[in-house]
Parts: C-alpha cells; sequence; structure tokens
C-alpha cells in the first residue's frame, strides 16, 4: 500500500539526498557556492530560487526554480519514479525538489503563464496533496 492509499498505485518515491550539500547550506555557505560545487542537489538550486523570489528577481527565481526541478527529475527517474506517484513532502530529501516546483509555480504565475502555473500546482498535488500547503500555494 502506498502512503497515500492508492493499492494500485507506485510506491513513494524517496530521494536519497545530497549530504554534504544539505549540510554547508544549514551551516550558512552561500548558495550559489553550493550549487557550484553539487549541481545536481536541487535544495541548493531552491534556496537561490527562493531567495530570489523574496527579492523580486521572478525571471532569475524562475531560472534557478528551473534548473532545481530538472536535476530533481533526473534523480527521480534514477529512484524508479515514472512521471507520476506519490513524493512525499515529509520526507526530507524530496522537499528540494518539490520547494523548486513551487518556486517555478510562483514566478510562472507573476509573468503570467498561466499553464506552467497550473501544471506545477497539478505536479506538486500529485506528488503530495500536502506539498502545495507547505510551500503556500494552497
Amino acid at each position: 500500500m502506498t502512503s497515500f492509499g492508492d493499492l494500485l498505485g507506485p510506491q513513494p518515491t524517496l530521494l536519497t539526498g545530497d549530504d554534504e550539500a544539505e549540510s554547508d547550506l544549514l551551516n550558512g555557505a552561500d548558495p550559489a557556492a553550493v550549487a557550484a560545487a553539487h549541481p545536481t542537489a536541487s535544495i541548493a538550486w531552491a534556496y537561490l530560487a527562493e531567495a530570489s523570489i523574496n527579492e523580486g528577481a521572478t525571471i532569475t527565481a524562475y531560472a534557478y526554480a528551473r534548473t532545481g526541478y530538472h536535476r530533481g527529475l533526473d534523480q527521480l527517474r534514477r529512484h524508479g519514479w515514472k512521471g507520476f506517484g506519490p513524493v512525499p513532502w515529509r520526507h526530507e530529501p524530496n522537499q528540494g525538489f518539490l520547494r523548486c516546483v513551487g518556486v517555478l509555480a510562483r514566478a510562472a504565475q507573476s509573468i503570467g503563464e498561466e499553464d506552467e502555473y497550473l501544471r506545477c500546482l497539478d505536479l506538486l498535488n500529485e506528488s503530495d496533496p500536502a506539498a502545495a500547503g507547505e510551500l503556500g500555494l494552497a
């Protein structure tokens, strides 16, 4: 049984994360330096995207979030994800990817890209119904 109660659906995908990148970020390292040293770590791109969107640098946030989103897709696929199925928010290593999707949604909406905004919301809701709320998008 999956964590969301779908007996026929795929098991939740649980990323392994990047311990070194996560530790560097938690210890106050510059997110740009962390992204340069660990370009596959979605969490570093999420930090950059969130800082940019909060500063009003929407296009920069969009670019950072898009990068982290694609790096996260690569990781999800390597962990067996087939383009659908649960990606639980509660599993912390998944949060870098989900945070990037959240910023991508906000940035897309801000520039009037409604289809992308809705696609991102759908992805968050399909990944974990709690994710959009955790990201302030519910």
